[in-house]
């Protein structure tokens, strides 16, 4: 919820177009979906009779409507002439234009002139006209041409926040008073409007009546029905990409350092925390290894702390039309400061941002401007969005990336210990026991069996683990009998692990951690690195404890 006394989004909005009226600003864009609040916010304003200066009507315009009053039928018509219209409108108003849009060009578009040199008169006549006249665009993307990025003023409006969100929820169960069942206590209508973040006003109201239309009833089990109709939301935003909760942080074996940081830091974005003096954290970055469970880790940090996880996928992000790549940036954080407190995850980093940090990429200073919107956004959010990167190449990534302030803390994932690869076999092979294979005439991997393993393991990383595991399974399952020791013992005879045909890759990457990154595993022995080719001060024997 809102802390006790601060203004709703839709009141901070109000608050923004209200300046820009007053200043006379001529043209305003709005960015949003939601022409409904903007209409809203206008009306709202101008029956205020303390609001202006002097009292302004409200005319609306779209395609099939032409240039209207509020609530009245219209007629179509075209842009060019509505403008004309509004410029000789006598009486001082405030016009909300719908899908000008259309005309100004982005995904891939044709400007059209006319219109362009159309609004750029009405800008200048509105100006300088004795009377107080203000063009209010409604757009769902922000995309100017050139020749109006300097006429036009901009105003943001965010998707409704928890308290709106509360307002559209009493209005559904008032309008269908006596005929459900309300069973919230308030913490599950608190978790019921968190789980609505992200929503528009119309999605929302959607939500609400597909949880009651089942049953008649409003309780916490309709909140998953609320969060899948999120995950449709946000996957028809193709940006991003919500993942659905899976494992708990008990299935990442090893990596202690990190899960302990974790740890700690759930809850941390909670009010309590803020009266602790506690800030939200910002982000990790991992890197290491490949294989060695920087992707898992992400995956399980969701269910950890009970956040939605969003998946970015840079390369999605990067369109074929002029200007989209930095509108399909900015769009998806805001989508993910909506949702918020959320998990974004960006896997492999570098393969999305790699290139920007070379002076010729080849893409005209695209990726330059997507990183540089990235960065920034980084640096000031103040949305509790806790970003987890991955990187397997991490001296690919631009040095700037790195700097003190843009995450928390950059933690290194290498090879798993003995103790891990314990720890991992043991997780994989009474996963397939409790699947129903049998391991031999054993119930369960043997402590010896284990240190059999580990031992013959040396080099491997998890991931070539767990497949050394499903390999066995598939040869158990080709012959139709149990799962056998000699059928493990012989697919991890077969595996040439990438310690071996990456070494130099991995030399490197440790290197590079060895002063800038923190361990995400303890030591096996105090004070002893658990690779002898790594000198003692290494990243490997940091014990660092949180």
């Amino acid at each position: 919820m809102n802390p006790q006394g601060a203004p709703s989004t839709s009141q901070k909005f109000r608050e923004s177009l209200l300046d820009l009226l007053r200043a006379r600003h001529p043209v305003v864009l709005v960015e949003t979906h939601e022409t409904e609040r903007v209409m809203a916010a206008v009306v709202s304003i101008a029956q205020d009779p303390t609001a202006l200066r002097t009292q302004r009507q409200v005319l609306a315009y779209s395609l099939s409507r032409g240039l209207h009053h509020p609530g009245d039928p219209g007629r179509a018509q075209v842009p060019e002439d509505a403008l004309t219209a509004a410029m000789s409108t006598p009486v001082p108003t405030i016009f909300v234009f719908n899908d000008l849009h259309h005309f100004l060009g982005g995904n891939g578009r044709e400007v059209d002139p006319i219109l362009v040199r159309a609004l750029l008169d009405v800008a200048a006549a509105f100006k300088a006209g004795d009377v107080a006249h203000t063009l209010v665009i409604v757009s769902p993307s922000l995309q100017l041409p050139t020749d109006l990025e300097k006429v036009v003023s901009v105003v943001d409006l965010p998707l409704p926040d928890t308290d709106e969100l509360g307002e559209v929820l009493d209005a559904i169960c008032d309008a269908n008073a006596g005929g459900i069942r309300v069973e919230l206590t308030p913490t599950d209508r608190e978790n019921l409007l968190q789980a609505a973040r992200g929503l528009t006003r119309w999605e929302a109201e959607n939500a609400f009546a597909r949880a009651i239309a089942g049953d008649r009833v409003l309780s916490r089990d309709d909140i998953a029905r609320v969060v899948e109709e999120k995950r449709q939301t946000i996957r028809k935003s193709a940006l991003l990409e919500f993942v659905p909760p899976s494992g708990t942080i008990e299935d990442v074996g090893g990596l202690d350092n990190l899960k302990r940081w974790l740890v700690t830091r759930q809850g941390s974005w909670l009010p309590q925390a803020a009266a602790w003096g506690v800030p939200a954290p910002k982000g990790i970055l991992i890197t290491g290894v490949p294989g060695c469970g920087k992707s898992l880790t992400a995956k399980c940090s969701s269910t950890l702390w009970g956040l939605p996880l969003l998946r970015l996928d840079v390369g999605k992000v990067f369109a074929g039309f002029v200007g989209s790549s930095e509108q399909n940036m900015r769009e998806a954080l805001r989508l993910a400061e909506a949702v918020a407190p959320s998990i974004l995850w960006i896997d492999e980093i570098e393969k999305g941002f790699g290139s920007a940090g070379q002076s010729q990429s080849g893409d005209s200073g695209t990726s330059q401007r997507v990183f540089g919107t990235f960065l920034t956004w980084l640096q000031e959010k103040t949305a509790p969005v806790f970003v987890i990167a991955t990187a397997n190449k991490i001296d690919a990534l631009p040095p700037e990336f790195l700097r003190k302030g843009r995450f928390d803390e950059i933690f290194f994932v290498d090879l798993p210990t003995p103790t891990e690869r314990e720890e991992i076999w043991r997780l994989h092979l009474d996963r397939r026991l409790a699947a129903g294979h049998e391991l031999g005439t054993a119930a369960a991997p043997t402590p010896g069996l284990l240190r059999d393993l580990v031992a013959g393991s040396e080099g491997f990383s998890g991931a070539e683990i767990e497949q050394a595991v499903v390999s066995a399974c598939f040869d158990a399952y080709a012959g139709r009998r149990a799962l056998t020791v000699d059928d493990v013992r012989r697919a991890v005879a077969n595996t040439v692990p990438l310690s071996v045909t990456q070494a130099e890759q991995i030399a490197r990457t440790r290197e590079w951690a060895a002063s800038r990154a923190v361990a995400a595993s303890l030591v096996d022995e105090p004070g002893v690195p658990l690779h002898p080719e790594l000198a003692p001060d290494d990243v490997r024997g940091r014990r660092v404890a949180y």
